[in-house]
């Protein structure tokens, strides 16, 4: 029989949710109303005063091509990061999970590159891959390529991609494996006993199993790949070369913080936030209709 708590007041109730409650209001809700409200304004070039221009901001914003294209790079980059991520993460779970032998050693090894803050993370990758005295880049031209991420639009935003989805993969894999760990022994032995091959096994028992996994970390890594890969573009190419990398929270920063355009700034964060929150309704609405609890 199941046992509900029942609190005869609401003082307890609202005491115990009222820090949650003050936690929101002051750093979700007070920026968002803070963000929204100056999005209607536009400040002179010295910040000495502002001028009301209702949706100006976000008319001009909509007509700015270079605004635009950094829709697509946010498509394109988030996507990269979301499949490399976890395409990797399931394939090392998957190994850990069938190594018996020395399988804590490779778990923990998987698992530090999680600590690794994104900042630091693009200056290591910077490093490897700087154009002179990094050591990726130095192989890379004894095989006979050129790399140059600094000029090639193509080769920089592979190497933000890889540099975002490096850390990542040990957050997806810590997942996985603990999915892969809760599927029933005697169900994937018994298909076995039956003649199902590994990927027959993989495709009809254990993928269906991890769907409420992967669910969870499709809408957790589009919300990094959106918001925390900040630190990484900004390290590597600072949203470079002619904002081939230039994704939608880099143009906020470049906007806001750069050129001093508070209104502009403001206007991309609200249209970033909604943007978010219609993926993750799209993402609810109708993807999650495939996954098998």
């Amino acid at each position: 029989m199941e046992k509900r708590v029942i609190f005869k007041g609401w003082m307890l109730p609202a005491l115990l949710l009222l820090p949650q409650i003050v936690i929101t209001a002051v750093f979700f809700f007070y920026p968002a109303g803070q963000a929204i409200w100056q999005s209607m304004f536009v400040p002179d070039p010295f910040g000495l005063k502002t001028q009301f221009v209702g949706l100006g901001n976000f008319e001009y914003l909509l007509g700015d091509p270079f605004y635009r294209a950094s829709f697509v790079t946010t498509a394109i980059f988030s996507s990269l990061v979301t499949l490399v991520s976890m395409g990797v993460a399931l394939y090392l779970a998957i190994l850990a999970d069938r190594l018996i032998k020395g399988s804590g050693t490779y778990r923990t090894l998987l698992i530090w590159p999680y600590a690794v803050a994104p900042a630091v993370a693009g200056v290591l990758w910077m490093f490897m891959f700087n154009t002179r005295v990094g050591v990726a880049s130095w192989y890379l031209g004894l095989l006979g390529y050129d790399w140059n991420h600094v000029l090639n639009e193509a080769e920089a935003m592979g190497l933000v991609v890889v540099a975002s989805s490096w850390g990542r993969i040990s957050y997806n894999f810590l997942f996985f494996l603990a999915g892969l760990q809760a599927i029933p022994r005697s169900v994937i032995e018994a298909a076995a006993i039956d003649g199902a091959k590994f990927w027959t096994r993989f495709r009809t028992i254990v993928w269906p199993l991890l769907s409420p996994t992967t669910f969870f970390l499709l809408v957790v890594n589009v919300v990094y790949a959106f918001f925390e890969t900040f630190g990484v573009i900004h390290t590597i190419t600072a949203g470079g070369p002619q904002q081939a990398t230039t994704i939608l929270v880099y143009k906020v920063y470049s906007d806001g913080f750069v050129s001093q355009d508070l209104g502009s700034s403001a206007a991309q964060s609200v249209i970033l936030l909604l943007l978010v929150g219609i993926l993750t309704v799209i993402q609810f609405k109708f993807i999650e209709r495939r996954v098998h609890y």
